[in-house]
């Protein structure tokens, strides 16, 4: 059971669990919660009622139970838009999103930059409502997973590729309206999130890629590369407990199959240390070290200007 309470630990649930107050079945619309969310499928069961929101402990909100997906827009400033968009999937083990961690303070960053950020806040698997409740059963759910018992219970939700299919679509069809280049429209993920953003790759046709992906730390196993793989920016910490680098198998899948990728391996982070990285830790450089590939990749650059 240590052995759980510290994975739990790593993908920041247990802080989370321990923070939850039960609350009434009304709660405040979307809207409230997220001001200029916008629903992604109006054919998602449940509403925003189902979610439980809370505070997490030096990470900010963070919310569970998501049953109606959402994406929110953060644009530049008037003037400053580079015509790059990036869809940000935050993470929390598909059982909870890091909406502030590994959400909103990435997606601001971003648009002091001059990038347009969308966070998605994706459909997740079903957690009891009450805290201690929740956390046994997050703690059984990583559990069985951390130990191979796949069949009985995976950290997965099929749903969530369909979010980020559905966001990534969204932000395409309307991005002269957000002042975005559809040709340079790609993805960051964290975790769970990464999974997301690189399941959603994997399930789309070469028209349809993402412009490029950031895999942040995520499972770093092979993949199955498709052709014309859009570029990979892999980014995680030497000493995570969650998903060991094992010789960065993803990104010399990437690399064996020629097509553009880079690799941050950070010394210390552990698992979680979001976007704006961990103190004391390199891990911090993350943001302007993406940003950097990004220009380096020609998305910061509009087309017009080429």
């Amino acid at each position: 059971m240590r052995k759980f309470v510290r994975t739990l630990c790593a993908l920041g649930l247990l802080a989370q669990a321990a923070t939850m107050h039960a609350r009434p079945a009304a709660v405040a619309p979307i809207a409230a919660a997220e001001p200029g969310a916008i629903p992604l499928l109006s054919t998602a069961r449940g509403g925003d009622a189902d979610e439980i929101w809370t505070i997490v402990p030096n990470e900010g909100r963070s919310v569970r139970n998501v049953t109606v997906p959402t994406l929110t827009p953060f644009l530049p400033a008037a003037g400053k838009a580079n015509g790059a968009g990036v869809i940000i999937f935050p993470g929390g083990g598909f059982m909870a999103l890091s909406m502030d961690h590994e959400g909103y303070k990435v997606a601001r960053w971003l648009a002091d930059r001059g990038i347009a950020a969308f966070v998605v806040k994706y459909r997740l698997i079903p957690t009891p409502a009450d805290p201690k409740e929740a956390m046994r059963f997050m703690a059984m759910r990583i559990g069985q997973a951390v130990r191979g018992r796949t069949n009985d219970a995976k950290l997965e939700k099929p749903e969530a590729t369909d979010d980020a299919l559905a966001a990534l679509r969204l932000v395409r069809r309307d991005a002269h309206e957000w002042g975005v280049d559809p040709a340079h429209v790609g993805m960051i993920g964290f975790s769970a999130g990464a999974m997301t953003a690189m399941n959603a790759t994997l399930a789309t046709g070469a028209d349809e890629h993402p412009a490029f992906v950031g895999y942040i730390y995520g499972p770093q196993a092979a993949v199955t590369v498709p052709a014309a793989a859009p570029p990979l920016f892999d980014a995680i910490a030497m000493d995570d407990p969650l998903f060991p680098t094992n010789g960065f198998p993803i990104a010399q899948a990437w690399h064996a199959a020629r097509r553009p990728v880079e690799i941050h391996a950070y010394q210390k982070g552990y698992h979680g240390f979001g976007g704006m990285g961990r103190a004391g830790t390199t891990t911090t450089l993350l943001m302007e070290e993406f940003h950097a590939w990004l220009a380096m990749q020609g998305f910061l650059e509009p087309i017009s200007k080429k």
